[in-house]
C-alpha cells in the first residue's frame, strides 16, 4: 500500500509542478488531481496500522501502560522532528524566495508525527481502564470513535468554530489556516486527517486478533466489504438534499468524503493482500513493495527534482506528454534510489551480524544485558 501510494504521489505531484496553466484546465489533470487525494490518507492509515503493530508486541510482553505510552509517543515525536527538520532543510534549499513562514507550514510528516503521539494518549487511556482480553476491543471501539469525532468536528473548525484567539502557527494545527487568513486545502491539520490514523488503527488492532489472524483470507475481504458499504453510504449521505452543516464542502471537510476515502482505504488494503498473497507480488521483484520499504526517503528526494530548484522540467509550462516523461523519469529514479537503500541498509546489516559473530567466537562477551548474537548464516 506504501507503494501505491508513493506512485500516486509522484504523479499528483509531477503534473501540478509541470503541466503549463492551458494543460491545467484539461480533464486529464482533473483526474490526476483526484487521485491525489488518496497518498495522504494512505500514510496515515498505514501509520495507525503499524502503531497497531507495534502496540501489540508491547502489550505481549505485559509493559505498564506508562511505558507503552512513553514508547509511542517518544516515537511519535521523533516523525513529528523529521517533519519539522524537513521543512527547514527546504527552506535553505529555496533560501532566497522561500518565505520565512514556511518553516512553520504543516505537512504530512508533522500531522503523521501528531497523530502517533495522539494515538499513544488514547492507548494510555484504554489501557489504564480497561484490563484483561477486552482492552484490545476497547482500543478499537475508542479508535474508530475518535475517527467518527474528528471528522464530525472538521466543519465547524474550518469555519464557524475556528480557534481565532490562537496564534496562527498553532491554529495551522488545528484547520491549516496557515499565515494566510483561511484554512488551506492543501496542508494537513489535525483536522480531519488524524482521523485516518484512528481508522487504521482501530483496523491493525483488529488484524492482529486472534480471531482474524485464524481467518486471514476471510478478515481481508470483510475488511474490502465494509470498504464497498462505506462507499455506498458516503454518497448517499452526500446526495441527500439537506446537510448536518450550514457551510458544505464536501471536498476538504465534510465526513462523506472522508469516509468514502476511509472505504477506499480499506478496498484497497484488500486488493493489496491479495496482489501480495496470490497475485504478481508472489513472482519477483515489485517495484510498489520496493518503493513502500523506502517511502521516506523517496518522499522526501522526489520533492527536490518536482518542486525544487532542481526540477527536472520547468515547472508550468510543458505538456502532458513531457510532464508523463517527467513522471515515468521520476518513478524509474526514486525506484532505484530505494533498491539502492535497501541493499545498503541488508549489506550494513549483513556486516553488523559478521562482526557480532565473529567477535562472539573469539571470546567476546556481549555487554550486560545485552543478548548474544547466534552465529552467521553462510551466504549462498
Amino acid at each position: 500500500m506504501r507503494g501505491l501510494a508513493c506512485v500516486l504521489m509522484f504523479q499528483t505531484h509531477c503534473y501540478d509542478s509541470w503541466l503549463s496553466p492551458s494543460a491545467r484546465q484539461s480533464k486529464f489533470f482533473m483526474y490526476s488531481q483526484l487521485g491525489g487525494t488518496f497518498p495522504a490518507p494512505l500514510f496515515l492509515f498505514l501509520a495507525g496500522i503499524s502503531f497497531a503493530l507495534a502496540t501489540d508486541k508491547l502489550l505481549q510482553k505485559n509493559l505498564p501502560p506508562q511505558e507503552i505510552a512513553r514508547t509511542t509517543i517518544r516515537r511519535g515525536g521523533e516523525i513529528f522532528a523529521f517533519g519539522l527538520l524537513f521543512r527547514f532543510q527546504e527552506y535553505l534549499i529555496a533560501w532566497g524566495w522561500a518565505p520565512l513562514s514556511d518553516l512553520l507550514r504543516v505537512d504530512v510528516l508533522n500531522t503523521i508525527g501528531l497523530s502517533m503521539m495522539l494515538m499513544g494518549v488514547l492507548c494510555w487511556l484504554v489501557f489504564s481502564l480497561q484490563r484483561g482480553a477486552q482492552r484490545r476491543l476497547a482500543v478499537v471501539l475508542a479508535s474508530a470513535g475518535t475517527a467518527l469525532l474528528i471528522s464530525l468536528l472538521t466543519p465547524p473548525l474550518w469555519t464557524n468554530w475556528r480557534p481565532h484567539w490562537l496564534p496562527w502557527p498553532l491554529e495551522s494545527y488545528i484547520n491549516g489556516v496557515h499565515n494566510l487568513g483561511t484554512p488551506q486545502p492543501w496542508l494537513f491539520p489535525i483536522f480531519p486527517w488524524t482521523a485516518f490514523a484512528f481508522a487504521g488503527l482501530a483496523t491493525g488492532f483488529i488484524l492482529q486478533s486472534e480471531w482474524a489472524r485464524k481467518r486471514e483470507a476471510l478478515i481481508f475481504f470483510l475488511a474490502g466489504a465494509a470498504g464497498v458499504a462505506f462507499i455506498a453510504a458516503a454518497r448517499w449521505l452526500d446526495a441527500q438534499p439537506h446537510q448536518l452543516y450550514a457551510t458544505y464542502d464536501y471536498w476538504h471537510t465534510s465526513p462523506s468524503f472522508f469516509w468514502l476515502r476511509v472505504g477506499m482505504v480499506l478496498v484497497i488494503l484488500t486488493v493489496s493482500h491479495a496482489w501480495c498473497r496470490w497475485g504478481a507480488a508472489q513472482w519477483g521483484f515489485s517495484p510498489l513493495i520496493q518503493l513502500g520499504q523506502a517511502s521516506l526517503l523517496v518522499y522526501w528526494v522526489h520533492l527536490e527534482f518536482v518542486y525544487g530548484r532542481a526540477s527536472i522540467l520547468p515547472k508550468h509550462s510543458v505538456d502532458v506528454r513531457t510532464a508523463s516523461v517527467g513522471l515515468l523519469t521520476i518513478f524509474l529514479a526514486m525506484l532505484m534510489l530505494a533498491f539502492l537503500r535497501t541493499k545498503m541498509k541488508g549489506r550494513g546489516a549483513e556486516i553488523l551480524h559478521r562482526f557480532r559473530g565473529s567477535a562472539s567466537a573469539h571470546g567476546s562477551s556481549p555487554r550486560p544485558g545485552a543478548i548474544r548474537p547466534e552465529p552467521p548464516a553462510p551466504i549462498s
